[in-house]
């Protein structure tokens, strides 16, 4: 049976798509106008409006409802160290979750870098994109000062569940 599961796993990761996410736009996109409306010209006016007042980005853009799963692959699962790109799996299927039971859009982000600092830099950078962060399967006790740090930096809701 363990060999049965393990071969529909790697069918359900495989077949008939590569992965479980996938970016659908949710506006209509039939016609010249549609695609001027989506980008140029008519996109500059959402730049505009979101650089006179960066609150309506999430009016005007994904970020309110977009959340940011995070990991440098340290302490995957029971995989322990495997890698960011090992554990992107992990990552899409947190996703997944995040869809299928909260309605939640996802972006997972997978990071080598394995320096507290640096990782903490790297992600901050990434605040104008998402509404939230959540941190995913960062080894101990570097996933305590990772989430501090960034709580303390970002103004916007970071939070780490593997604690």
């Amino acid at each position: 049976m363990a060999d049965s599961f393990k071969e529909s796993a790697l069918i359900y990761h495989t077949d008939p798509t590569p992965g479980k996410l996938a970016i659908l736009p949710t506006k209509p996109l039939a016609n010249k106008r549609d695609l001027s409306l989506a980008y140029s010209p008519g996109v500059a006016y959402a730049c505009e409006l979101i650089e006179k007042d960066p609150t309506t980005a999430a009016r005007v853009t994904a970020k309110g409802n977009l959340v940011g799963v995070i990991t440098n692959g340290t302490a995957v699962l029971g995989l322990g160290n495997i890698g960011p790109l090992a554990g992107k799996p992990v990552m899409e299927g947190k996703a997944v979750l995040f869809k299928k039971f909260a309605n939640i859009d996802v972006f997972d982000i997978e990071i080598n870098e394995t320096d507290v600092d640096k990782l903490v830099d790297i992600i901050a950078s990434l605040e104008p994109t998402f509404g939230a962060i959540n941190l995913e399967d960062i080894k101990a006790p570097e996933c305590f000062l990772v989430e501090r740090q960034l709580r303390e930096r970002m103004n916007i809701p970071v939070f780490h569940d593997d604690q």
